[in-house]
């Protein structure tokens, strides 16, 4: 049963941490800001027990000075004895056995108070929109599109020479290879938010094409294809396997994700390390163990627990995990101090997860209702997830009309474009492009997957047929797709959604315009409001098909 969720907020999205364990009183915490710490009534047991009495708990997101960001959940005495073994321990966990040099640098690091501002200065976000598949006939234009309309772009490619060639030299360029997951080195998308991949397997006729690419122009009804380098398994379904992983962190999940505990068959340990006063010469001590019948359900959970003490001037315990953790913003604070002009969060840099309790609020203030002692917070669950509102596609995807015709039952296939009838022969193309696409739709990124029927040479400006269900053919223009791809990316009306598109002029005519008299730019969320979501063909599979 969820007890308490922590809530960030900024103008473009929201971050939820949810915590779940035993229940608490209602009470609404952090009065001063906008980040609050609620609690469902039900249980008289606490959640957090000190001395039997509730206490309040602070959020907060705090920079150190190493480059990581933690997140906190916070609650005067004599001298003790510090102990100097559990403080070497402390720096062992964390940061390697302690060294001389970084024992040096650790006391000045402490010893120092740089301002707030000089801390927080490096985070920020560029939103980078990375470009798979940049050097291809969409992938291209694509490029050219988002550079004209100042978007910073960067592409991912495998041959360098003919993409600075092909783009500029000015191009902000990473090489790799979307089938070999180690050429995807993890450097390459800092910065990046949203991702429109472009990458297709080269099919390409048997015979050769003429110099200037006329057969690859006409399209492959026009030619005997075959399959050119890299199988349709390895580009379509391994590749687009390894690039939501390179990218899956930075983009952020529509839905929740489980960082840590038990979930029906699912559980997530995460490596916790004790991070307590005695940094500071306190001696504050806690711990965080697995109580195997805990949970409010009588299941497993976490147990945050220790005896929390201001002698030595300390008054703080917490236990910090050593992975990473994404979250799309957190509000920035430093030794208890909120910075107000810090840029923008880069939820890049986070890397771990931090629950504190401590005599500090916000601003130089004392928690109120402190006191000193044993407490313990069982935590059964800690999930994270991104919501943004509205939410728009992180990821474009630029698949194929015709995926699922393939199998389809009844379908007369000497009525279906090439790609289809051709399918085995091209090593199951249409067939690795679905599960592609299914992985992305299972992968928790808000996305949108563009079919396109037949791709042309000719220009954009033809009016267009949307349609679902994987039943139209037809030809489209790839300037076309790529200013759709452009477009999909700020609208809400395409997240989650596949589609097939084609020009409504048939293959027989050409499509020219008048460059003295071009044809308006498109409004193409007048197209996606009317699509649905859950549509994607498979659903003829086990069913008569629909007539074309």
């Amino acid at each position: 049963m969820e007890a308490f969720y922590t809530t960030l907020s900024s103008p473009a999205s929201t971050s939820v941490l949810n915590f779940q364990g035993s229940e608490l009183p209602r009470r609404k915490l952090c009065k001063k800001s906008s980040h609050t710490i609620l609690a469902s009534p039900t249980l008289p047991k606490p959640f957090l027990q000190i001395y039997g009495r509730p206490q309040t708990l602070l959020y907060r997101s705090t920079r150190l000075s190493s480059g990581a960001h933690r997140v906190t959940i916070s609650a005067e005495a004599g001298r003790q004895n510090w102990d100097f073994g559990r403080f070497v321990k402390t720096l062992f966990f964390f940061n390697g056995f302690p060294s001389p040099a970084k024992f040096f640098d650790f006391l000045v690091e402490k010893l120092s108070d740089p301002s707030p501002s000089e801390v927080v200065n490096t985070m920020g976000t560029s939103d980078i929109v990375l470009v798979a598949g940049a050097t291809g006939g969409v992938g291209r234009r694509v490029v050219d599109i988002l550079r004209k309309k100042g978007i910073p772009v960067r592409v991912l490619v495998r041959n360098e020479e003919k993409a600075r060639r092909m783009l500029g030299s000015d191009v902000d360029l990473v090489i790799g290879d979307i089938t070999k997951d180690s050429t995807l080195i993890p450097e390459y998308f800092k910065g990046v938010k949203k991702v429109i991949n472009a990458a297709s397997v080269i099919v390409g006729p048997k015979e050769g094409d003429t110099p200037d690419r006329a057969k690859y122009s006409q399209g492959i009804k026009f030619f005997e294809p075959e399959i050119k380098g890299d199988s349709p398994e390895k580009v379509e379904y391994i590749g687009m396997r390894n690039l939501i992983k390179a990218v899956k962190d930075n983009l952020g999940l529509r839905r929740e994700k489980l960082l840590f505990g038990f979930e029906g068959n699912n559980y997530r340990q995460l490596p916790w390390g004790a991070l307590d006063d005695v940094v500071m010469g306190g001696v504050s001590e806690s711990t965080f163990q697995i109580d195997p019948s805990g949970g409010e359900n009588g299941g497993p959970t976490g147990i945050f627990k220790g005896v929390v003490s201001t002698a030595n001037n300390g008054g703080f315990t917490s236990i910090r995990t050593k992975i990473r953790v994404p979250f799309s913003s957190l509000r920035p604070v430093f030794r208890a101090r909120t910075v107000s002009d810090a840029p923008p969060f880069d939820p890049s840099i986070v890397v771990s997860l931090q629950l504190m309790f401590s005599k500090f609020e916000y601003d130089g203030k004392l928690n109120e209702t402190f006191v000193e002692g044993p407490f313990e917070l069982p935590v059964s669950s800690i999930h994270a997830y991104i919501i943004k509102d509205p939410i728009t596609p992180r990821f474009v995807h630029v698949s194929s009309a015709g995926v699922t015709r393939p199998e389809r039952p009844g379908l007369d296939l000497s009525k279906q474009p090439p790609a289809v009838r051709l399918n085995k022969e091209l090593d199951y193309i249409l067939t690795f492009k679905l599960k592609g696409e299914d992985l992305l739709r299972e992968s928790g990124i808000p996305y949108v997957i563009v079919r396109p029927c037949a791709l042309t040479e000719e220009p954009a400006g033809a009016d267009l047929i949307f349609d679902q269900g994987d039943n139209i053919t037809g030809k489209i223009s790839r300037e076309e797709i790529a200013l759709m791809c452009v477009a999909a990316l700020d609208s809400p009306y395409a997240c989650d959604k596949t589609f097939e598109v084609k020009s409504v002029i048939p293959f027989s005519e050409p499509f020219t315009v008048d460059p003295a008299n071009p044809p308006p730019e498109k409004d193409y969320d007048v197209y996606f409001k009317n699509l649905k979501e859950g549509i994607t063909g498979k659903e003829a599979l086990q069913q008569n098909p629909v007539s074309v």
